[in-house]
């Protein structure tokens, strides 16, 4: 196979598995993917990617992502906003945390109330 077809260049890889102290049956997995997988400059692709698919994988009764670390020649390709971050704190009047955004899938499996409250408390940042 050539380099756009090999699995094995593109799959994510789990290095590490821990139990949790003093849960039963609940684990810590360090798993590292290459940076081919990623779309450069795009923190929406890299999301969505990390985590778009995997929490709704009906095999995993919970999941939770604990920590995320992002090599500085990745980072380096993220322009930015146009303005500068701090226009755009200003205008979100949002300040001292990250700005991220979001989209409630309504494969969750969610009541009605309970995907309206989640789609507020999105929204609400």
């Amino acid at each position: 196979t050539d380099g756009l077809t090999s699995l094995d260049r593109y799959k994510g890889r789990c290095y590490d598995i821990e139990p949790v102290a003093g849960e039963e049956s609940q684990f810590i997995a360090y798993v590292a993917y290459p940076l081919d997988l990623f779309e450069e400059g795009s923190v929406t692709n890299m999301f969505t990617s990390i985590v778009g698919n995997v929490f709704g994988f009906k095999a995993l009764r919970a999941l939770r992502l604990e920590d995320l670390r992002i090599p500085p020649a990745y980072t380096k390709t993220f322009q930015g906003p146009p303005h500068g971050i701090q226009v755009e704190r200003d205008k979100l009047n949002k300040y001292g945390r990250p700005l991220l955004g979001c989209t409630i899938k309504p494969k969750l499996g969610l009541s009605a109330k309970n995907y309206g409250r989640a789609v507020y408390e999105c929204l609400r940042g």
